[in-house]
Parts: structure tokens; C-alpha cells; sequence
């Protein structure tokens, strides 16, 4: 099968990323798989195992659709979507809270993320788990994560903050923010148990995360996926973080804990030895891999190609999930 997979961003990844990361996965692996990849994406991007092609944001990107593709995969939803000549899937990453349909041949990340938008079509994230670093299940650990865009508000990385100030001694490092937070409100965080690491990816990250006891994510919106989830239960951490969106998809109660109550993820935090890293680790990598990601996206371009419409209306967003900022309770 040869695939176009379209996205409007330049890969590979250089730091955290999100759907620069699926995407390069779900294309390396399709390659492993015996079949043809190439990738529509910004200037500046390159690969190894498929060819690039420019994305030109100006034009349409119907017009851009090379004649010797089978399928193309949109990993957003572009204007004028239905003019692609050739059969097509859109994959929807993010939240979107207005009523704006999305394409009949829509997929989501997760059940939730799908059941939000009406649809019942819908393929996890998967990391090629090799491109990371050795797994040390016997590393100390002595302290917690959060991991994500802090200065987005509903990433609550002043919640997790909060909640490990609460603790009787635990420690946190904050990964994707700064300790002086100018779109905070002027947030300047004194706390000398709290430390800041900025944007990071690759080798820093990994060493963060192998010596890391847990996740703390007490997010206030529902998560579409969440790849600071998998990527930190593959490193042996368990999740503390709040029960919206694909969460409690994601983490059981063997991998983690989950609570809009401040005082109870503090409890959790505190009893987090109950928690095995290599429980963690063994079931990220068996249930978020990109060959299993790969071999859902195949499952759905064959069914495109064979001429059926994966979802019975447009998908769009529900109004009981049009909430956007959800309960945090500090007590």
C-alpha cells in the first residue's frame, strides 16, 4: 500500500512533540511492515525511510495529493478536505469545542475522545519504543514528575504544585515550564521542593523520567491521549492525575491512581511504593507500541479503501462535553 501521511508540522520531532511524533512512528513502522510511506508535511523536515514533500500552507492541500497514492492520512482537518482525489482518513489529535462537523472519515486517539465527538472510531498512540532510552527498573527514585505544556492552563501545573507542597517532604520536577511564568499571572514559584527543567526531550528527558517515582498530571480538561502518560509508565512511573477524558482509559488502578481531590492524590503520592515500576513499564510497551498503532491505521485505510464510510454522521461535539475548564478541588 502506498501511503501519504499529511501533516502540518516538521518532523522529526527535535523536542517533546505530539503528532509529530505519531506520525513519524506510525510511517517508520508502516515501512517495517512492507509498505510505502511518504509524508506531506512543512519545509525544513526530513526522513530516512519515506520521501518528503513539501506542504505548501498557502494552497490547497487537495491540490497537493500526488497521483501514486493509494490512501492519504490527514493528521488535522483541512479546508476543503472532501476535494482529495484520492480516498482519505482524517485523525483528530486535539479538543475542539465548537459544533463544526468533522470529515464522515474521521478517527480519534482514544474511546472517549471518540465518544465525545459521537464517534465510535478510534486508534491509541503507540511509540517505537526502541528509539528510547534503557529502562532502569532498579533506579532510585526520589522524586515526581509533571510532564506537559505548563503554561497551559489546563495542564493545572500549579495544581500538581499545589498538591505536592501538600505532602509531607515529596519533591517535584516540573518538564515543559519555567519557574517565572509570565502567562500565568506573573507565577513565580519559591518552593526549593519544586524545580524547573523547560522544554525538554530526548536523552534529558529519559534521564529525568528513569529516576522519576511518578507522574503528577491533575489536568482540567479531558485529555484526548496524553503521550506523557505511556511514555512515563514505559519508564516505570505510575500516574497520579484527574479522571477526565481518556484517563481513566489509560491507567488502571495497578499503574495508577485517579482523583479531582487534592488530598487524595496527596495519599496516593504518599502510599506510591504500592506501585511496581515494572508493571508500569511492561504495560506501556505491550499496549502502546507503533506496530499496534500501525496495524489499527491499516485496518481502517483497508476499509476506506473497500469503499465504506467509517462513521454513519459527521462527527461533532456533544454539548454535555462542551465544559472546558473541569473540577479541581483543593481540600
Amino acid at each position: 500500500m502506498k501511503v501519504l501521511i499529511v501533516c502540518k508540522e516538521i518532523i522529526p520531532v527535535t523536542h517533546y512533540g505530539g503528532v509529530q511524533r505519531d506520525v513519524w512512528y506510525l510511517g517508520k513502522e508502516m515501512v517495517k511492515m512492507g509498505h510505502e510511506v511518504s509524508f506531506l508535511v512543512l519545509e525544513g523536515s526530513k526522513c530516512d525511510f519515506g520521501q518528503v514533500l513539501p506542504l505548501d500552507m498557502k494552497r490547497k492541500v487537495a491540490e497537493q495529493i500526488p497521483d501514486s497514492v493509494d490512501i492519504v492520512n490527514y493528521h488535522y482537518s483541512p479546508d476543503y478536505v472532501e476535494e482529495t482525489p484520492k480516498p482519505y482518513l482524517v485523525s483528530v489529535h486535539g479538543n475542539r469545542y465548537d459544533y463544526r462537523e468533522f470529515d464522515l472519515n474521521s478517527n480519534f486517539i482514544s474511546k472517549n475522545h471518540a465518544l465525545r465527538y459521537g464517534s465510535e472510531v478510534y486508534v491509541y498512540n503507540g511509540m517505537d519504543w526502541n528509539d528510547y532510552s534503557v529502562v532502569d527498573l532498579s533506579a532510585k527514585r526520589d522524586y515526581f514528575h509533571f510532564l506537559g505544556k505548563a503554561a497551559w492552563r489546563i495542564k493545572n501545573v500549579k495544581g500538581a504544585i499545589d498538591t505536592i507542597k501538600k505532602t509531607k517532604g515529596e519533591r517535584l520536577k516540573v518538564m515543559g515550564g519555567y519557574r517565572l511564568n509570565l502567562k500565568m499571572g506573573m507565577r513565580f514559584t519559591l518552593s526549593h521542593r519544586i524545580s524547573f527543567h523547560g522544554m525538554v526531550g530526548g536523552l534529558q528527558k529519559d534521564k529525568l523520567l528513569n529516576h522519576s517515582k511518578g507522574l503528577l498530571l491533575p489536568v482540567r480538561w479531558h485529555e484526548p491521549f496524553g503521550l506523557a502518560v505511556i511514555e512515563s509508565l514505559y519508564f516505570g512511573c505510575p500516574v497520579f492525575a484527574t479522571p477526565y477524558g481518556s484517563l481513566p482509559e489509560l491507567v488502571n488502578p495497578e499503574v495508577g491512581f485517579l482523583s479531582n481531590k487534592m488530598s487524595e492524590l496527596v495519599d496516593a503520592l504518599e502510599s506510591s511504593n504500592r506501585y511496581f515500576p515494572g508493571t508500569c513499564h511492561d504495560y506501556a510497551r505491550e499496549m502502546f507500541n507503533s506496530r499496534k498503532m500501525a496495524q489499527s491505521y491499516l485496518e481502517l485505510f483497508e476499509r476506506i479503501l473497500a469503499g465504506e464510510t467509517l462513521n454513519r454522521q459527521r462527527p461533532k461535539l456533544r454539548p454535555d462535553y462542551s465544559e472546558r475548564f473541569l473540577d479541581w478541588i483543593e481540600e
